[in-house]
């Protein structure tokens, strides 16, 4: 979620409002930060998501948008997909709203929600709070402070 041990996220290039810190991206990649690190202890790593649309879609689409949604995990964590985790996007579509031009539209939809997967994920990291519990690794914001006011 973060380029090496500092305060970017690697999300920073979709925030909106400082939503996460406000720190932006670092001025170049450190080389340790393309060191592939698991996220916790095999199988303890993984990130799962939902997409919720209102849109009436088959299950082909479906399927469509929660491929095109995955890609918002891989702009906000490095690396994903490994053998060590499950990271998994599901999609889910209530069926109220038709799309006028299923293709197109599906196409908008899904690469609107790689963008709000990718932001979901970087805000979650920095709005968590840390376990309360002796020895619990510490919130992002415990590390880095809140960012930007």
């Amino acid at each position: 979620m973060l380029v090496g041990d500092g305060p970017w996220f690697w999300a920073a290039a979709f925030e909106r409002d400082a939503e996460y810190g406000g720190h932006g991206s670092p001025a170049h990649v450190p080389p340790d930060a393309l060191i592939a690190r698991t996220k916790g202890a095999a199988r303890m790593g993984t990130t799962l998501v939902v997409v919720a649309t209102d849109a009436k879609l088959t299950k082909p689409q479906a399927r469509r948008l929660a491929i095109m949604a995955q890609t918002g995990v891989s702009r906000a964590i490095y690396p994903v997909h490994t053998p060590l985790d499950g990271d998994v996007v599901f999609a889910a579509a209530t069926g109220e709203r038709t799309l006028a031009d299923p293709v197109f539209a599906l196409m908008q939809l899904g690469a609107l929600a790689a963008n709000v997967v990718a932001r979901a994920i970087a805000r979650g990291v920095y709005a968590a709070s840390a376990l309360p519990f002796a020895g619990a690794l510490p919130a992002y914001r415990d590390k880095f402070g809140s960012g930007i006011a």
